[in-house]
């Protein structure tokens, strides 16, 4: 099988490219314009694989997109503007790529008459859940524009299903974390800084709860899909590790060896959403479950940015 990675330079993307050449056959071409968010060295130790091929480009690059997709058996869509924070100051990116840029590759999808097109999103999408967890089968209600925009693009993915009969599915991941993370995301943001002993802005009261995925064990769930789900399905992927970002706040210094006094509580962000839960039985139903505790993961976690050079952008608090 030949896979189109796009957004393949990114945090998960990359971890995704590493794993799909390390565990299998096949072939990966990774499609990545080398954002902020998109590093090339992300992919060391698998850049020059004889079966791996790095291509610098846009999703929305209708010419360049066709013809990739023309070689490929599926697409496994990454590329996203992502940060919550970001598309609060500014919306109009994300609009672009993550529903323009999803339009670009299901047309061209069609086109080629491709296999399957893996169309890789968020729990955001079902907007916050007070009790209980959210199920594939739920009302979307995403509550900021990133969230709304990777809900329109999962709109659009299911209406090619339903109307061009392409052979899409969805994954729908909870909180991932792990290496390669940009670092204005929480955990690598806080890693650094505590490290640094530099103060950790955490929004609100720390009281809001978000379900943790370690990054590897997300890659192998979407490489189930790919192998054994369905067209024309979603498939959550969450670990049952919930916890409050205070929580992850203090076990993140105790594990750098930090004092807890570095936390430092901050105005919330707006529209910030309080929890967030999956329900997982269907992916499980394939044969997947998570591997890595959460305490697993942020050990591996925090082991790479200590040891890594890497240099925290600063920003008022940490998007989660």
């Amino acid at each position: 099988m030949r896979i189109l990675v796009t957004g393949g330079a990114g945090f998960i993307g990359s971890n995704f490219v590493r794993h799909v050449i390390e565990t299998t056959s096949h072939d990966v071409v990774t499609l990545d314009r080398l954002t902020y968010a998109g590093d090339i060295d992300n992919l060391d130790g698998v850049l020059s694989h004889p079966r791996h091929e790095f291509v610098e480009g846009d999703i929305r690059d209708e010419s360049l997109v066709g013809d990739l997709l023309r070689d490929a058996d599926a697409v496994v869509n990454f590329a996203a503007e992502s940060h919550v924070d970001r598309s609060i100051a500014d919306a109009e990116e994300f609009v672009s790529v993550n529903v323009e840029g999803t339009r670009t590759l299901l047309d061209a999808a069609l086109a080629a008459d491709l296999g399957l097109f893996l169309q890789v999103s968020t729990d955001e999408v079902y907007g916050q859940v007070i009790e209980g967890e959210s199920a594939e089968g739920d009302e979307l209600s995403p509550r900021n524009p990133y969230a709304a925009t990777k809900a329109a693009a999962d709109h659009l993915a299911s209406s090619y299903y339903t109307t061009h009969d392409l052979p899409v599915v969805i994954t729908r991941s909870s909180n991932n974390f792990g290496p390669r993370q940009h670092t204005e995301k929480l955990v690598p943001k806080f890693i650094t800084r505590a490290a640094k002993g530099e103060r950790l802005p955490l929004y609100g009261d720390g009281t809001q709860v978000r379900e943790w995925l370690f990054v590897r064990d997300n890659c192998r769930a979407i490489a189930t899909v790919l192998r054994d789900g369905t067209p024309g399905e979603i498939y959550n992927v969450g670990s049952e590790y919930d916890l409050r970002n205070v929580e992850v706040a203090k076990r993140i210094v105790s594990e750098v060896g930090a004092s807890e006094d570095l936390i430092e509580f901050v105005s919330d962000r707006p529209g910030h959403d309080q929890r967030y839960a999956l329900s997982t039985e269907k992916v499980r139903s394939l044969g997947w479950s998570p591997n890595w505790t959460f305490r697993e993961g942020l050990r591996e976690t925090v082991d790479y940015y200590l040891d890594s050079r890497l240099t925290s952008r600063e920003v008022d608090a940490s998007d989660d």
